[in-house]
């Protein structure tokens, strides 16, 4: 049993999973986690995309358990990679946004402890705390680089990494680590290197800012999309996937090269999506939305050995990464997790035994930093290919594209994967049925459903 989970996690991209071993005798494996971030989920040749090119991410799909239906519960930055490395629902972790809004509420927390806002938001992780903590105590080393909200990489629990964090000089999201990918990759193979050479079974997290924004790509790939006659704020972006893609080739290879394939879990997962704008910036069913467009994200298990290549028709989501991640490493948390232990299935090839996920979807900026439904904004579950989404009346404070129609959006994601048409009005038993399914979930009884929240003045 604990075999199995530990087999899941090494292919899980993103997904943990809660479960008890029975036999301890297997080395741990190591744990690598690839996050894209700003990236939409049809933009890979794997997943379809008839210009963008990515050879290295192509190669990873055919030697993976893929899940082409994955999804991130809250599609922004921040409450995605705090989900990630949690193992909880925003709404559980306090995480819903990137940073605390200017309101009383806020104002209110930071008077009465004595300190600012952002502070106080860190907290939420020292309260919950976090997979390399609790890696640590079976021994593992683990290894921050690229993006990190949540202070230093210290704060995380990680030995080694590259964030100093908050409050330090641009410590929002990840300082020095930012430079991982886009400028070096040595921070990353050095740490691969000293684990293997102490024999420690590590964790790395690599979340370059990439295809993120600035798109500054090299030439030689900027030209090749304009050659093909792509418009060049599309075009940059285009080249930035792939430039992404070329980094996750040169990690892999660094794995295969030192000989550690088969002793490794490689997880690929995406934080959100995003619609390149000819103008500039994202469009508005893409990043931060509910919508396929901003939370749909392939998930990648890879485990040789372990976990069979396979293409899986299954929902998939973050929410499973740390539960299947402390099975395959024969750790636990301090509490039971919301996620799936799917090791278990990934080894065996057996069919998940879930059809139900859920997500949420939060204002930017966060309203009230210790109460999650005052920035709430709606609420989606799919069940097979039927996705019902709730709007609700939280604070959008100041953002972009802030919901505009407060009525209930059913979709059929098998004929409709664009979600055009709405059949809520002609499906009420639906509607109501998957109303449901989200109160069994949780209940935000300080929001009302169907409701916009009152427009700023």
């Amino acid at each position: 049993m604990k075999n199995h989970i530990n087999s899941l996690l090494r292919r899980l991209p993103l997904l943990f999973v809660v479960a008890t071993a029975t036999t301890g005798n297997a080395k741990p494996p190591n744990i690598v986690l690839i996050l894209s971030d700003d990236q939409g989920y049809t933009d890979y040749g794997f997943m379809g995309h008839e210009e963008i090119e990515t050879p290295n991410l192509d190669q990873l799909a055919k030697e993976s358990t893929l899940f082409r239906r994955g999804y991130v519960p809250t599609a922004l930055c921040r409450p995605a990679l705090s989900t990630l490395i949690t193992g909880l629902y925003s709404h559980q972790n306090k995480t819903t946004g990137n940073d605390p809004a200017r309101t009383p509420a806020n104002q209110a927390h930071a008077e009465k402890a004595g300190k600012d806002a952002r502070e106080l938001l860190l907290t939420h992780i020292d309260r919950t705390g976090a997979l390399p903590q609790w890696l640590a105590k079976k021994g593992y080393v683990s290894f921050q680089s690229g993006k990190w909200w949540e202070g230093s990489f210290e704060r995380g629990g990680f030995t080694e990494g590259m964030t100093k964090g908050y409050p330090n000089p641009g410590g929002r999201h990840g300082d020095a680590g930012l430079a991982i990918g886009r400028e070096t990759m040595k921070p990353v193979t050095e740490f691969i290197d000293r684990s293997v050479e102490a024999e420690k079974p590590f964790f790395l997290w690599y979340a370059p800012v990439m295809p993120h924004t600035p798109h500054n790509p090299p030439a030689r790939l900027l030209d090749k999309y304009l050659k093909k006659g792509v418009q060049e704020r599309i075009a940059q972006y285009y080249a930035m996937c792939e430039w992404f893609d070329e980094t996750c080739g040169t990690l892999l290879d660094h794995i295969d090269d030192a000989g550690i394939a088969d002793d490794t879990l490689v997880i690929y997962v995406t934080d959100n999506g995003w619609i390149q704008k000819e103008v500039g910036g994202y469009g508005p069913r893409s990043k931060r939305s509910p919508y396929e467009l901003g939370t749909r994200t392939p998930i990648m298990f890879r485990w040789p050995g372990k976990i069979p290549p396979a293409d899986r028709p299954e929902l998939c989501s973050s929410i499973d990464f740390v539960p299947t991640v402390l099975a395959a490493a024969e750790a636990e948390g301090p509490h039971d997790f919301p996620g799936l232990n799917l090791l278990p299935q990934l080894k065996s090839g057996e069919a998940i035994e879930r059809d139900t996920i859920f997500g949420e979807s939060f204002a930017h900026d966060i309203a009230d930093i210790e109460n999650p439904q005052a920035s709430l904004l709606y609420r989606w579950v799919i069940q097979g290919h039927d996705k019902l989404l709730l709007t609700y009346d939280g604070a959008t404070g100041s953002m972009r594209y802030p919901p505009e129609n407060a009525e209930p959006q059913l979709y059929n994601l098998k004929d409709d994967p664009k979600e055009t048409v709405n059949l809520a009005e002609a499906n009420p038993a639906k509607v109501q049925q998957l109303s449901a399914l989200l109160d069994e979930w949780y209940v935000p009884n300080q929001r009302q459903a169907g409701k916009l929240a009152p427009t700023a003045r």
